[in-house]
Parts: structure tokens; C-alpha cells; sequence
């Protein structure tokens, strides 16, 4: 009996099959990441309108996803990352649930017309938007399933599963769930997100999650010289054939050494460089001034213990940290010093929307502080940040943390 039938128009070996899952399912990272994700999203890339509209089509086409419904979820993450309102935090609602449930939780809030109407503002809403995706969304995905079977028959059926998961699995559990929970963190920003690895080629470069909550608007997620990001290659890739125009990266302090006297330069440097500045103060001030003070008290664990207590968001500190940080503060004035510093330096950030003349009096003053505190550390890291510039003047203003 001829069983031909049941392997679809094209009969292919098992590893032929195999490749053709991964296709699909690196091509579907690839729409989210640097379509969804960097383009539409955060606008820190302007892709071609066909490459644009292709990725748009394919994400409707296998997942019955809307841009506008991702991007809108998507913005209000970042709006309430890790506090009530964030639409899917492990924090709030448990590291199991997210993994476990985290699709379940995109698509409340996509469906929810108040979030899509406030964050989904500048996402497609031309006519075939209207007309085709947004009216017969579950349209695509049949249109897929079907495509797959015709083409590959009864292994069509594991392939079509195996998209299927993906994005459930892999972005609304994996990088939802543990991009909150599990990892290392480059900068202290004030939600708990996390780089789960330092390599980030699975799931298109959002492996790096702490290094995108830091600069969301930024089209490059990797920030250390050892981190990669899959979808950061996809983009120079698209940008070398003339497909992607890159519009925002990071920002790259540098220090002018001919610069003596704070400005409002080197105060717009500090304040859009906030996380590299909050980065070096921990390792050029707070971890040396805290060895002198505790190195010979406390084991090794437990001054780890005490560094993250003193660089950590207060936000992100349950009342038993709370109460913990200060009774180190109350036992070490020096710590309570550079602990201080520390925070008025966060307020510097409170002055991005004030004139340049305000926000260089303000920072004046903190370096004026700083070098009359009497700590080493903290006087040479005062005298740093006069001097501090952009290391690529056209990036100037794009690490804001929103």
C-alpha cells in the first residue's frame, strides 16, 4: 500500500526537517526582536516597508499575533515593569505562573481595549491592518497549518507544533519569567529584570534583558565586550543591504582629560549615561569604601550581601533589606556617606526635562559634595565625572530608562 500521501507534495530526510523547524521558528525570534521589539516598539530601528510589512505578515501568519497588540503590552511592561500594572511580572504574580501561564497573561492584556488604545499608539493601522489581520486574525494561522500539511503531511504536524510553542515557550514564559528572575545583572535600574545569559542566540538577543531595561531605545542589546546579541547581527546584516537604518544605540561615556570644571556637557553626559555612571560607582566607590570599612568583619558572602544592599533600588529592597541596610548605615557613618552620594546622584536624574543651567548647578553641587566628603574614592569619582562626554556625540540623549 503506497503511504506516500501522508508525507505532503515534498518528502524530505529527518534533519532536513529538523533545519526546516528551526527556520521557522529563528525567523519568528527574528520578526519579534527586530521587528516587534526594536522596530515597531522602541523605534530604535527603521526597517525597509517591505521587509517591515513581511515580518508583520509572517507574525500574523503563525501566531495570529497583531503588532499593535504586542507593541502596546510590550510598552506597558516597561511602564510598570515589576510594580502592579506590569501585565506579566514574576514578581508580582510568582516565577512559576509566568513560565507556566505567560501566554495566558499576554493575551489578557492584548485583548484589554484600554491598554491597546493608550500604548499601541503609532503601530500599523492601515487598511490591510483593518481589513484582513485585525478582522481575521486566526485566519493566517489556519492558513499555516494547512500549508504544512500540504507541503509535508503527517512531520507538517510536528513542525506546525513546534512553531506553535515557540513563542509561548521561549518569549512569554522564558524571557518574561526568567528575564525577571534568574541571571546577572550589568546595571542596578529599578525593576528586577535580568541577562539570563551573556550569549544571546536563541531567542534573538533578548536573553539580555537587563541590558534593555537599562537602554530600552537602544537597537543594540548587548552592552559588555563578551555579551552577543543574534538579533544586533541580524540588524547590521539588514543594514549592510540596505534594509535596516539604525537609529539609536547605548550611549558611551568617555572622559576628556583637558576638562577641568564641571558644565552642562558633562552634566548631559552624566545624566543619559546614568546607568554606566550608577555601574562605576558601585565598583569605583562603594565596593572599595566598603572592603576598608567591613572587609576585616564579614566573610566574603556576606560583604556581597552588604554591596547589594547599598546599590540596589530602594524600590526593588523588601522591608527585612530595609531594615537591614539601615542598621549598617547607622553602624558605619562613612558608608552612610557614600550610600547618600549615591542616592543624591540618583536625583540627578530628575533634572533630563530641566534647562541645561539648572541641571549643571545641581550637578556642581554633587561634585562639590563629593570632593569635600573627606573619602578617597569618592573625591577621585567626583573628579571623574567632570570630565565625563559622550563617546558618540550622535547618541547623545538616547539612554533614557522609560
Amino acid at each position: 500500500m503506497n503511504l506516500d500521501w501522508l508525507y505532503g507534495l515534498i518528502h524530505l530526510g529527518f534533519w532536513s526537517y529538523v533545519w526546516i523547524s528551526l527556520a521557522m521558528v529563528q525567523t519568528t525570534m527574528m520578526a519579534v526582536t527586530v521587528y516587534l521589539h526594536r522596530d515597531a516598539t522602541h523605534r530604535s530601528l527603521d526597517l525597509h516597508p517591505a521587509l517591515r510589512h513581511f515580518f508583520r505578515f509572517w507574525i500574523w501568519f503563525t501566531s495570529s499575533m497583531l503588532t499593535r497588540e504586542w507593541v502596546a503590552v510590550h510598552r506597558k511592561h516597561h511602564a510598570f515593569a515589576d510594580t502592579e500594572g506590569d501585565p506579566h511580572s514574576p514578581i508580582i504574580d510568582g516565577l512559576r505562573r509566568i513560565l507556566l501561564e505567560g501566554a495566558e497573561f499576554y493575551k489578557r492584556e492584548a485583548r484589554n481595549p484600554d491598554c491597546v488604545q493608550q500604548y499601541g499608539k503609532g503601530a500599523p493601522d492601515d487598511w490591510i491592518e483593518r481589513r484582513i489581520y485585525s478582522r481575521h486574525r486566526n485566519a493566517g494561522i489556519v492558513a499555516f497549518i494547512v500549508l504544512q500539511l500540504l507541503l509535508f503531511g503527517v512531520p507538517g504536524i510536528i513542525i506546525v507544533a513546534v512553531q506553535m510553542l515557540a513563542m509561548p515557550v521561549l518569549a512569554a514564559g522564558v524571557i518574561n519569567g526568567l528575564g525577571h528572575g534568574i541571571g546577572y545583572r550589568n546595571f542596578e535600574v529599578e525593576n528586577a529584570s535580568r541577562n539570563i545569559i551573556p550569549w544571546g542566540l536563541f531567542i534573538g538577543g533578548e536573553e539580555l534583558h537587563n541590558n534593555h531595561h537599562a537602554f530600552p531605545s537602544s537597537a543594540k542589546f548587548s552592552i559588555r565586550p563578551w555579551e552577543l546579541d543574534a538579533g544586533w547581527l541580524c540588524v547590521v546584516v539588514l543594514r549592510s543591504l540596505g534594509l535596516a537604518k539604525v537609529k539609536r544605540v547605548a550611549p558611551r561615556p568617555c572622559v576628556i582629560a583637558a576638562r577641568q570644571q564641571a558644565d552642562d556637557h558633562a552634566a548631559h553626559a552624566v545624566i543619559h549615561t546614568r546607568m554606566h555612571v550608577l555601574r562605576a560607582y558601585a565598583a569605583q566607590v562603594v565596593a572599595p569604601v566598603l572592603e576598608h570599612e567591613l572587609g576585616r568583619e564579614l566573610p566574603r558572602r556576606a560583604a556581597r550581601a552588604a554591596r547589594k544592599l547599598l546599590t540596589r533600588s530602594p524600590m526593588l529592597l523588601d522591608m527585612n533589606a530595609k531594615l537591614r541596610l539601615q542598621q549598617l548605615l547607622a553602624a558605619h557613618p562613612v558608608l552612610r556617606t557614600v550610600y547618600d552620594c549615591q542616592e543624591h546622584l540618583r536625583q540627578l536624574w530628575g533634572t533630563v526635562a530641566s534647562t541645561k543651567e539648572d541641571a549643571a548647578g545641581r550637578f556642581v553641587s554633587w561634585c562639590g559634595r563629593a570632593e569635600a566628603s573627606g573619602i578617597r574614592a569618592l573625591e577621585e569619582f567626583a573628579g571623574t565625572l567632570r570630565r565625563f562626554a559622550f563617546a558618540d556625540r550622535q547618541n547623545a540623549g538616547e539612554g533614557d530608562v522609560r
